[in-house]
């Protein structure tokens, strides 16, 4: 087997795109795609051709702990806008697009790691426009969007910025072992993408490519999605409704419409590092909030996932994790 093109599998590609029109109605070119290994990647090479040390980054407030580490590479001042519940508080963006404008805006507008929450559809309209009048490049990530469990599909905000840059993945909805994911962007910034992952890899595992594409026309994607949504969805009402039963109130938790998170806040003054030390004592974890924060520290959220365990894991585990909340004198 030779090397392919930097750009990927033309028949995935194609696929790709032609499944953006068919579930959002968002037209993209084949040629606007390049496959990366995991969006992971992708997030890594926007930070090589965007990103010169002390440039601003713009995070959501919090953020996936993947782009901070991705992009701390590259040696960026971190600024974060506060995620309200249906989306970033948009004076707030406004006031951070104009002061301190900078080169990335980083966004999760679906199911968001860490928190679970969406951004509306008055909220997408909003964030598009603010940023297609600016000379800001805003990413969207989209690796959780086709996990939908309540509510109907929204917008990208590519619909509302022809200039942002698109990430996905198949890493959420056939297999996170095979590393592929992709971007897709306009022609100008798509070319010096290209040139870069030459520098790194010559192209993404074309063996992979042809897998994952041949497994996609031989099998029915949206049958295997809707049974992944019927499993995660379960799995979520069941964290849900086991956090209501074993935890004590003043435990606040996220209710999201779909991917694999539930975040979670403590009290005031109460210590997350603390609890995870007695938690782990009684074999259960989580990821610290601390964890999804550049520009400043955090010691009273936490991040669960529902997606990797069975219901009676899940009931069992939020029981010890209460148990742990209360002995570590938290409430």
């Amino acid at each position: 087997m030779q090397y392919s093109t930097t750009e990927g599998y033309l028949p995935l590609r194609e696929f790709i795109a032609a499944r953006y029109w068919e579930k959002r109605q968002l037209r993209v070119d084949p040629d606007e795609i390049l496959i990366t290994n995991g969006s992971q990647q992708g997030l890594d090479l926007l930070g090589k051709v965007l990103l010169d040390a002390d440039d601003t980054v713009l995070l959501e407030r919090p953020a996936y702990l993947g782009a901070i580490q991705a992009f701390s590479a590259y040696e960026p001042k971190f600024a974060s806008v506060t995620l309200e519940d249906d989306g970033p508080a948009i004076a707030e963006l406004r006031e951070c697009l104009d002061v301190h404008p900078p080169k990335i805006f980083y966004s999760v507008p679906n199911f968001q790691n860490p928190s679970g929450l969406s951004y509306s559809a008055a909220k997408r309209e909003a964030v598009g426009t603010l940023c297609a009048e600016r000379p800001v490049t805003l990413v969207e990530d989209d690796p959780y969007g086709e996990l939908r469990y309540r509510g109907t599909t929204l917008p990208t905000l590519r619909q509302y910025c022809p200039t942002s840059v698109l990430l996905g993945s198949f890493s959420k909805i056939v297999a996170p072992g095979l590393r592929l994911g992709w971007i897709c962007a306009p022609r100008r910034l798509m070319d010096v993408i290209v040139t870069a992952k030459q520098g790194v890899d010559l192209h993404s595992n074309y063996f992979s490519q042809r897998v994952v594409y041949q497994h996609l026309k031989d099998h029915d994607l949206d049958a295997h999605i809707e049974k992944i949504r019927e499993l995660y969805g379960r799995q979520r009402d069941c964290m849900v409704a086991a956090i209501r039963r074993h935890l004590p109130a003043e435990v606040k938790a996220s209710d999201p419409d779909g991917g694999m998170f539930l975040w979670l806040k403590l009290p005031a003054g109460v210590s997350v590092s603390r609890l995870l030390k007695v938690a782990i004592e009684r074999k259960v974890a989580f990821v610290p909030g601390s964890a999804f924060f550049a520009d400043s520290e955090d010691d009273s959220h936490m991040r669960l996932n529902f997606s990797n365990s069975d219901e009676a894991r899940i009931e069992e585990g939020i029981r010890r994790l209460g148990e742990a909340i209360r002995e570590s004198g938290c409430c």
